[in-house]
């Protein structure tokens, strides 16, 4: 059997009057010529497709006459599978007739549309997968980072350090008013100090 083609040829007269060559085999995956070559006298081709073929392909004309020394075309038209849903492979036989049925040959054809039959995904397999490590999805996605910090949060992060200082201030102001002496002017200054700090990062943020 043959490849794949989209000509098939058939000899007329070429070893003698009303002699007649045909391929043994061909396989065809779409619509294609049969070529007439007529190498004497004019000469009247009959066509036909079996019963099987016939579900699969239509002859253009099933009756040619081909004149002297010349070649003439015939168009096979090979359904879309699309069409009737079938893509497996359909095998019968083309029948070449010439001089109204004295000469007779058969082509073993085979119409394989496999090729054009569309490929199934698995469901599963076309869902994106699940990603670890906080890195993007198998579907692109990335991974959702550090969550948000809302109003509240945010207010205690900025005021901790300044409640910090103001804590600090009120200790060494405590313990300057309960001290006696040169210390008490050293721990004053420090609360005061403290205090302004405190007050100013207040004022900046």
């Amino acid at each position: 059997m043959t490849d794949a083609t989209d000509r098939l040829v058939v000899d007329l007269n070429q070893e003698g009057v009303r002699s007649l060559a045909v391929p043994e085999s061909v396989t065809v995956d779409r619509s294609f010529t049969i070529e007439l070559r007529n190498h004497g006298g004019a000469t009247h081709v009959h066509l036909h497709l079996d019963d099987a073929l016939s579900t699969a392909a239509r002859l253009s004309n099933a009756n040619v006459h081909v004149p002297g020394e010349s070649r003439r075309r015939v168009q096979v038209h090979v359904f879309d599978p699309e069409d009737d849903g079938a893509y497996e492979a359909i095998q019968g036989q083309l029948k070449v007739a010439i001089g109204y049925g004295q000469e007779t040959r058969f082509v073993d054809l085979t119409v394989d549309r496999s090729s054009h039959e569309p490929v199934t995904v698995d469901p599963e397999l076309a869902e994106p997968g699940e990603a670890g490590g906080g890195g993007p999805t198998a579907g692109g996605t990335a991974a959702p980072g550090p969550a948000a910090l809302s109003p509240d949060q945010s207010r205690v992060r900025r005021w901790l350090p300044a409640g910090a200082l103001g804590i600090v201030a009120v200790v060494l102001a405590a313990a300057a008013l309960l001290s006696a002496g040169a210390p008490d002017l050293l721990l004053g200054g420090l609360a005061v100090v403290a205090g302004a700090l405190a007050a100013g990062y207040l004022v900046l943020s």
